[in-house]
């Protein structure tokens, strides 16, 4: 059973992940004539991203609901954040790779060709929900009834039996 203190410790810890990587999202590009301290921050953002994963499918793998074998209900709750979190992470990882492979050479040249453009766009409307979910799921998954024993738990295994 999680207990409150260790859950907290999780949760500052999960948070303090996501706000460096929406400090990272927000002002890499003042960074932009530095491109080795771009790059460790890029690489720290994308290990802070995985991090945050690995995190929320411990948490997910400590519930009662996984350790009673109803993984399914654990993924149709929580698909649209394993989906997110896995997009975000390919667009990151790809942005970061253009933005480098563009600057490194000629960091004092400013280039930002469409193709780019359209990139960064697409990964931060992707960071926004990526964010939101997280958040949300981090925040849900402090429920106690997801690490003891409940009737709702019991109607979902014997639908999950049919």
């Amino acid at each position: 059973m999680l207990q409150t203190g260790n859950y907290s410790l999780v949760l500052l810890i999960q948070l303090s992940l996501l706000a460096y990587d929406l400090f990272v999202n927000s002002f890499s590009e003042l960074l932009r004539g530095a491109s080795v301290i771009q790059l460790v921050l890029f690489i720290i953002q994308d290990i802070a991203i995985l991090f945050n994963m690995i995190i929320i499918l411990l948490m997910m793998f400590n519930t009662y609901v996984f350790q009673v074998g109803l993984v399914s209900l654990l993924i149709e709750r929580f698909r649209a954040l394993i989906v997110f979190a896995s997009l975000y992470l390919t667009l990151s990882i790809c942005l970061h790779c253009w933005l480098l492979n563009l600057r490194w050479i000629e960091s004092d040249w400013f280039v930002w060709t469409d193709g780019l453009q359209a990139l960064f766009v697409f990964q931060r409307t992707v960071a926004v929900l990526y964010y939101y979910l997280y958040k949300r799921t981090s925040e849900f998954m402090g429920d106690p009834r997801l690490y003891k024993d409940s009737q709702w738990l019991r109607e979902a295994f014997s639908k999950g039996r049919e």
